[in-house]
């Protein structure tokens, strides 16, 4: 489970951007082969 502190989280995500993706994008990937989307509506993974 992430960090729920704001400054944590934003370490946690910056780490697993730099160690386990490459980019943005293929995390956003990676989220939707477990059928997670981003909704901007809602700003956040549904």
């Amino acid at each position: 489970m992430p960090p729920r502190d704001p400054c944590i989280l934003l370490s946690y995500g910056n780490t697993k951007l730099r160690d386990q993706y490459p980019s943005q994008e293929s995390l956003y990937q990676t989220l939707a082969g477990l059928d997670y989307r981003y909704d901007p509506v809602y700003n956040q993974f549904i």
